[in-house]
């Protein structure tokens, strides 16, 4: 195979991933709460030069394949987003972009969101998904007269949590957190974070992924057909 398809392919395989990831952000454009996520970029070069610094020999793939470009990582741009005036008392949203609500999911397991579009049911305080909301201990709140100063409402860096499911994170390292007891300038009732995610701008990078794929696929095809011309000339000047 020609080598220089070889980047090629994996800027295919890229750019189908970051159309993935854009896709899912204009799906979440109307989830309270949402932050969208990005991918960076590397190349191969990256990884080969970890894996000499680790002490291993590289292979003759390696060096032939190093400038491939290959998704580094993900990252959430925990950018807050607009902050829309419901009356609901039940709704709220968070004054500090990188702090969060505690709910228990069906797993049982504490999970951490920014949708702060309550309900009640079974009279206990749910969100949006049905979910426990839980207190600063970790126990579900009993909708009752000032349960709002018993929202549990923990701080991280988004580099501490991991995207599950639709809307919620989990916690890496949870020592990396504080744990407030009260709510008290923490909340504002009344109020829900609407999505982060700008139509616009992921309007154009999709696009720009879109072009960058048919780019990679055209020189691919360019490259094949210069490939069977020089096998067509190669098989008439050997006969």
């Amino acid at each position: 195979m020609n080598q220089g398809t070889y980047p090629l392919a994996g800027s295919m395989v890229n750019q189908i991933n970051r159309l993935d990831q854009i896709s899912n952000n204009l799906a979440n454009i109307n989830t309270n709460g949402f932050k969208q996520e990005g991918l960076t970029e590397t190349t191969f070069n990256y990884y080969l030069e970890r894996m000499q610094n680790e002490g291993k020999t590289p292979t003759k793939a390696n060096v032939v394949m190093n400038n491939i470009p290959k998704i580094d990582s993900k990252f959430i741009n925990g950018e807050m987003g607009p902050i829309a005036q419901t009356g609901n008392a039940l709704d709220f949203a968070l004054q500090q972009s990188d702090t969060f609500f505690k709910v228990q999911n069906s797993n049982g397991d504490i999970v951490y969101t920014r949708d702060g579009a309550f309900k009640i049911q079974d009279g206990f305080l749910v969100d949006s998904n049905g979910n426990n909301v839980l207190n600063p201990d970790n126990e579900p709140i009993v909708a009752e007269d000032g349960f709002e100063q018993n929202i549990g409402v923990v701080q991280t860096p988004y580099t501490n949590l991991n995207k599950v499911g639709d809307n919620t994170y989990q916690m890496l390292d949870p020592n990396n957190r504080i744990i407030f007891e009260n709510t008290d300038g923490l909340l504002v009732q009344g109020s829900i974070e609407k999505s982060n995610v700008n139509s616009v701008t992921s309007m154009v990078h999709l696009i720009d992924a879109h072009r960058r794929f048919e780019q990679s696929q055209k020189a691919m095809s360019s490259i094949d057909e210069i490939n069977s011309k020089i096998i067509d000339k190669i098989g008439n000047n050997t006969r």
